[in-house]
């Protein structure tokens, strides 16, 4: 099964192409370029390199958020035009699942963190499983960053964009408590989107093309202006 997944939750974009549980091509792009710009032709490049074309591609795995609002949408539109041009089907993988599985070899309790800007992050708690594989054990939930370390009194591993932004602040709280993924275990790698995808295919649980939307968490600024006007 040949396998094409995608990240766009971020400030990064990132292609992979898969053949079952093999890698053949894995792109990591972070250059501040607007996603719209960037992921087409990451694809194209993937393809490329992997010695395939879109037409051979058996399933599209993507991030389906939490994230970047613009980021989310533009991978969702890409996928589902992919998807609807060749009759394929897709599935959709949690960003924080997917930036979890960075942390696959450590012990502590698994904490990412992304950035959802007003003094909160978009967070859940994951360990590894016997299998190997990273399971969550929390409800994914956006929260604000004092209130989520009051809650923790275990040693942690954090990583993700917000675990740069509040750095100084955790290592202040959890002190000792407080572990760090290295910086290249900081952002989703599309390699692990594909390997989460092709389990979620597996296991039958795809999306439907029509009518999945990207899982945001909390509604975007635009539709919070829009409801205040309502009342």
């Amino acid at each position: 099964m040949n396998i094409l997944a995608m990240d766009t939750s971020q400030k990064t974009v990132s292609v992979a192409l898969l053949a079952d549980e093999t890698i053949l091509v894995d792109t990591f792009i972070n250059r501040g370029i607007n996603h719209s710009a960037v992921l087409l032709p990451a694809i194209e490049k993937a393809c490329q390199m992997a010695g395939l074309t879109v037409d051979g591609v058996d399933l599209f795995a993507l991030t389906i958020g939490p994230g970047s609002f613009t980021g989310l949408r533009i991978g969702a539109s890409t996928v589902k035009g992919l998807a609807l041009a060749t009759g394929k089907p897709v599935v959709g993988i949690s960003t924080l699942e997917a930036l979890a599985q960075n942390g696959k070899s450590s012990t502590r309790l698994i904490c990412p963190l992304l950035d959802a800007q007003k003094n909160q992050v978009y967070t859940a708690y994951y360990r590894v499983n016997a299998d190997g594989w990273v399971e969550r054990t929390t409800e994914e939930r956006v929260m604000n960053m004092e209130a989520l370390l009051r809650n923790l009194n275990e040693e942690v591993l954090f990583l993700g964009d917000g675990a740069g932004i509040y750095a100084e602040l955790i290592r202040k709280v959890l002190r000792k408590k407080a572990f760090f993924a290295a910086s290249h275990q900081q952002h989703v790698r599309a390699g692990a989107v594909g390997f989460l995808g092709r389990n979620k295919f597996l296991n039958g649980d795809l999306l439907d093309i029509f009518r999945f939307t990207p899982h945001y968490l909390r509604p975007s600024e635009a539709e919070v202006r829009l409801n205040m006007q309502k009342v």
